[in-house]
């Protein structure tokens, strides 16, 4: 019987092998594979037929020793507590790694949103904000979009918490509209990330962005706004996914267009033609040959069962916990270096930290100015996980730890334990 996957196991495990690798022996190891507060709410809400549900929701804090806790709230059916500690753990090892200073938290709701409508949304919402109100806050816990959420999500959120404060706390929530002091670059950011990653390891391997194939799995925000910034730097997007299936075009697909369409309510790739479009399955857009593959979807889609069988140079994860453990063996055995979720989609937990600061501040920056500070801040990260990887011969995924790790207990070496 095959083994189920479990990412907050994976995630620990994965931790202690790169401990182990860089003779990382500290007792302060424990406190970091454990969460620090785990919150479980249930959220009533009157449906638009007069009918109540009872929706389950999670809040997750792993680490606040660096600074604020920080992470998403996502939207899924499928959502289980150990997937949002798996989140919530990542968090603090991007946030270690991107030099930034906050913890690592998550947020989650049992649910399919697109069942609900935008009323039942917002109601629910506005009901898991006043459930983990006493949690969260600009100095303590603060949300940001996720999977299946977005800037309405994050305008609710604050609006609800701003009430039960009674006055105007912009800072509780990042990738919020810009209106509502929302930062310029954020909706981009995570993809905009990703893409300085491939152009990073690129350049170690005497590559440019304007001479490769790219496919990428999930058009999601992070997926869509990867693909189009890709086509923008030159390079060709061969196959692209949604959870309906998957598009190809050897020449390179059109997804400024693709992305626009898929604006529109309802609409999936299954749907959407156009010349010189072949449709193919989702596992088949991971078999795509190609330079690049970016996982932009949800966890475990790299696995024992499919690692053998890609035809991509390089592996860039968009996603949070796209490859498993035994996967990443095969990989490393096949010579495919993969640039881990942890630095790699770290660029929407940055560019949140810039407009934290901005709201702090109450100021406003230029889109240039949070680009140009995004890819700084990535390339410093990247030269301390190139130095790492060198010095232990090992995969970026466990130079990437070790960078985090070290980061991390160094962080409660120095602080104790209280009391």
């Amino acid at each position: 019987m095959a083994h189920s996957y479990d990412p907050y196991e994976n995630v620990r495990n994965v931790m202690s092998d790169a401990a182990k690798m860089a003779g990382i022996d500290s007792p302060y190891m424990e406190i970091i594979k454990c969460p620090q507060r785990e919150t479980k709410v249930y959220l009533p809400v009157e449906m638009d037929d007069g009918s109540v549900h009872v929706f389950e929701g999670y809040r997750v804090q792993h680490s606040n020793i660096r600074g604020p806790f920080k992470g998403g709230i996502r939207y899924h059916q499928n959502i289980t507590l150990n997937e949002v500690r798996a989140l919530a753990t990542w968090m603090s090892l991007k946030c270690a790694i991107a030099n930034i200073p906050y913890g690592g938290a998550k947020g989650g709701i049992k649910v399919d949103p697109h069942k609900l409508s935008k009323r039942e949304l917002r109601a629910l919402t506005r009901r898991y904000t006043f459930a983990i109100a006493p949690i969260i806050g600009a100095d303590s816990d603060i949300p940001a979009p996720d999977v299946n959420t977005n800037a309405q999500t994050m305008a609710w959120v604050l609006d609800t918490y701003s009430q039960l404060q009674g006055k105007p706390c912009p800072g509780v929530v990042t990738g919020k509209p810009i209106e509502l002091g929302g930062s310029r670059g954020r909706n981009s950011a995570t993809g905009r990330g990703v893409v300085i990653s491939t152009k990073l390891l690129l350049a170690k391997e005497g590559k440019n962005l304007d001479e490769i194939k790219v496919v990428i799995q999930g058009m999601g925000n992070v997926g869509s706004n990867a693909a189009k910034i890709f086509r923008h730097r030159g390079s060709k997007v061969v196959a692209i996914s949604d959870v309906s299936g998957g598009l190809y075009k050897e020449d390179g697909l059109d997804v400024d267009t693709i992305a626009e369409y898929l604006e529109t309510s309802g609409a999936l790739l299954k749907d959407y033609d156009a010349e010189g479009i072949t449709h193919i399955s989702n596992s088949e857009v991971l078999t795509t040959p190609c330079d690049v593959l970016v996982p932009a979807a949800l966890e475990n889609q790299i696995t024992e069962e499919n690692a053998d069988k890609l035809q991509c140079s390089y592996i860039v994860e968009a996603a949070n916990g796209p490859t498993s453990k035994e996967a990443d063996a095969i990989l490393e055995k096949r010579g495919i270096p993969v640039i881990p979720d942890i630095f790699a989609n770290g660029g929407g937990v940055i560019v949140s930290y810039f407009e934290w600061v901005q709201n702090i501040q109450e100021l406003t920056w230029e889109r240039d100015r949070v680009n140009e500070m995004l890819e700084n801040l990535m390339s410093k990260s990247f030269a301390e996980i190139t130095e790492a990887k060198e010095k232990y011969d090992c995969t970026y995924r466990m130079a990437a730890y070790v960078v985090a790790l070290k980061k991390l207990i160094y962080a409660e070496e120095i602080k104790g334990i209280f009391p």
